[in-house]
């Protein structure tokens, strides 16, 4: 990361001091647990595992990176309810409760595009979803738009052009993976599958709304 994300990283997690401290001073004392390197400063071997003796979170699991990239997206989304839902996931990707993790990332990533619609695309959702179904109520609010089924609001957006045809059946099939999680029965996954489900909604959803 950059000296200006760890600070923009800092200050999201409350540490407001790093706005005055030299970040590059403080990680060159640290080294070799911390590294320059062409795009900027990085753990090294040595200082990975100093933070999963500290945290007992293992560095090299896939969703310990998935949590740190969606820690990365929390100071830019300015929805509380989106943070909220983010801030849970990670603790979930933490603690390696991957289910969870699945359902709150996935949450939390239809929340933002319910804050971004009622922002900036609420007449031609209504329009649109008026076109579809003659017996929608046109939404005001965030919560109007949950009256939709989650399935069909992707398809409302598709067709508005907020979003493309390919990133629409990606993100539905994020939702079939968070119902499948969120419901009881014997579905197994592992760490790769939930930080690749977490990448795509980070690509698609947490970095362009």
């Amino acid at each position: 990361m950059t000296v200006a994300e760890i600070r923009t990283m800092g200050i999201a997690l409350g540490l407001r001091a790093v706005k005055d401290w030299n970040v590059s001073a403080v990680l060159s004392g640290g080294q070799p647990l911390a590294i320059r390197a062409e795009s900027g400063w990085e753990l090294s071997t040595n200082g990975k595992k100093r933070v999963e003796d500290l945290t007992g979170i293992s560095l090299t699991a896939p969703t310990a990176k998935a949590a740190v990239d969606l820690h990365a997206h929390l100071a830019m989304i300015k929805s509380p309810e989106t943070v909220a839902f983010l801030s849970e996931a990670i603790t979930c990707l933490e603690q390696n409760l991957l289910r969870a993790a699945v359902v709150l990332s996935s949450v939390g990533a239809i929340s933002l595009l319910y804050s971004y619609i009622v922002a900036r695309e609420l007449p031609a959702f209504n329009a649109e979803a008026t076109r579809r179904d003659s017996k929608w109520k046109p939404a005001k609010s965030g919560d109007n738009l949950a009256h939709m089924k989650e399935h069909e609001f992707l398809n409302v957006l598709e067709g508005i052009s907020v979003i493309g045809k390919n990133v629409k059946q990606e993100l539905q099939n994020s939702l079939s993976l968070r119902n499948a999680c969120g419901h009881p029965n014997s579905l197994k996954i592992g760490a790769n599958r939930v930080a690749s489900h977490i990448e795509i909604l980070i690509l698609n959803v947490f970095q362009k709304f």
